[in-house]
């Protein structure tokens, strides 16, 4: 393919694969894109594909990520967006020089196609700082029938089948002339059985007890970095929406809860120290006759703050359940802070938390869970050890006070990926929306509307066995990945062997 329209095609593919994310959530349009990339990078150089790959990643990584600049201005926003986009580059660089083997044997093209794009997330969802897991093609899929693939092996064998499909369609598509109608309808063909497919994987039911959990969504005085700068505010709102719904409850509108996720940062004021803030929450916990687990930043002997789920039950001191341990670089910790200081007074503002060190399982109400701070709910590791270590229920504390609705719709679109994962309930508690419970199946339940107050009540079905993907853990995605190293090693050795006739 020419060059200028090899970086058309880029171009309208990384803007298509970003459409497929909610909230657009046009989830048919990424296998689409994938044969794009594909397309453009086939039989290019190294360098070419770099270039190719890295428009395809700008255009999908600048638009799905604005929600990181509507607070602190374009510059993070967008070196964060190049950041991801070089990683794409990285694959359009290796899918160009992998166009040796997939010519040589064509089999190989969709499925070597398939495990580069999973070998490009393993890298990206891990460097630097600990990764940026967010815009995975496996997130894009919660409206797919592919998201069932994710009982089967988690979100890199979603990954792994979207773009399968793509490769599939692209091999369609560009031997067409050489293979005859019959053959591009059987590839074209596979593509969309592969899709239907996720039709017929099961899910997981729970099959332990039902607990009533609640959900309260606060609100906060005004969005953006500054939205707790009423901090007695937030928490009062939260603490007056957990009493609105102790009301409902005594009428019987709603089920007397088991227990109430309060979300991140629904009180930065450390309850531990201040009794004021513990008196508020006390109070709340005894109108509405349940324990609450409460996003709080809480101080350590250290004298560093915790993001953590603070447990509390009415007359009793607060307990400290669980401390976030991936903390988002820059904004909760600074890497090589001492150096970084040298070059910017900037990241003065930044926060300077401790991380915590054990998985977040926290028994509340009777029921074990599994407690994942914002972010961290794109790490696959850090769900599975929840429920490694006994979680029932996932439960996503989040503050999407400094973003927008896109960015809650992004994460809601995790969450549900995870409860198929594992085969648990699910539920997001955010400070301004969205905030909904999902079950096993992925199915959405009261989602809220965003920069609102809500506070709701139901029964979900906790779970008490493990899925495929629980299982198997990291297997399927080394497994995956191990295939995407073997392409570029034949690639390689392909190389040198026609440098070598050349000679």
């Amino acid at each position: 393919m020419r060059l200028p329209v090899a970086y058309g095609l880029a171009l309208v593919s990384g803007l298509g694969l970003w459409l497929s994310f909610p909230p657009i959530g046009l989830w048919w349009l990424a296998p689409l894109c994938v044969a794009g990339l594909g397309a453009a990078v086939h039989r290019q150089r190294h360098w070419a594909g770099f270039g190719l790959g890295t428009v395809a990643g700008w255009a999908l990584f600048v638009p799905l990520l604005d929600w990181t600049g509507t607070q602190v201005g374009a510059w993070p926003w967008l070196l964060l967006a190049t950041l991801q986009a070089v990683f794409v580059g990285m694959l359009g660089a290796f899918t160009a020089g992998g166009g040796r083997v997939f010519d040589r044997w064509h089999w190989t093209w969709p499925v070597g196609t398939a495990a580069l794009w999973v070998g490009m997330e393993a890298v990206r969802d891990r460097f630097p700082f600990g990764g940026f897991p967010w815009g995975r093609l496996a997130f894009a899929q919660a409206d797919s029938p592919l998201l069932a693939f994710a009982w089967l092996g988690g979100a890199p064998l979603v990954t792994f089948v979207t773009a399968l499909s793509g490769g599939l369609l692209l091999c369609a598509v560009w031997r067409w002339r050489h293979i005859g109608w019959g053959k591009v309808t059987a590839f074209a063909a596979a593509a969309v059985l592969l899709v239907l497919a996720g039709l017929v994987v099961p899910t997981s039911t729970p099959g332990g007890r039902e607990a009533v959990v609640a959900i309260v969504q606060g609100n906060v005085p005004r969005l953006g970095l500054d939205f707790n700068a009423q901090r007695l505010q937030v928490l009062n709102n939260h603490a007056e929406a957990t009493i609105e719904l102790a009301g409902r409850v005594a009428r019987g509108s709603e089920p007397q809860p088991d227990l109430v996720i309060w979300p991140e940062n629904s009180s930065d004021i450390d309850p531990v120290r201040n009794l004021d803030a513990k008196a508020i929450i006390d109070n709340a916990a005894a109108v509405i006759k349940a324990p609450i687990l409460v996003g709080a930043l809480v101080k350590g002997p250290d004298g560093r703050s915790r993001n953590s789920g603070l447990v509390v039950y009415a007359g009793q001191e607060p307990r400290v359940g669980y401390v976030k341990r991936n903390l988002v670089p820059f904004v909760e910790q600074v890497p090589f802070r001492d150096l970084v200081e040298k070059i910017t007074d900037k990241v003065k503002i930044a926060g300077n938390f401790a991380p915590g060190t054990e998985p977040g399982v926290v028994d509340i109400g009777g029921v074990k869970v599994g407690d994942v701070i914002c972010y961290e709910i794109a790490f696959d590791d850090v769900v599975r050890e929840t429920v490694d270590t006994g979680a029932e229920l996932i439960a996503v504390q989040t503050n999407n006070a400094t973003f927008n609705n896109a960015e809650a719709q992004q994460q809601l679109a995790m969450v549900r990926l995870r409860a198929v994962e594992h085969g648990r309930s699910a539920l997001m508690a955010s400070t301004v929306g969205v905030s909904a419970y999902v079950d096993a199946d992925g199915t959405v339940h009261e989602a809220t509307e965003f920069n609102t107050r809500a506070a709701m009540s139901r029964a979900v079905r906790l779970g008490d066995g493990v899925t495929p993907a629980h299982l198997l853990g990291m297997l399927p995605e080394l497994l995956i990945a191990a295939g995407a190293v073997a392409i570029v090693v034949a690639a390689v050795v392909l190389r040198r062997r026609r440098v070598g006739t050349s000679a």
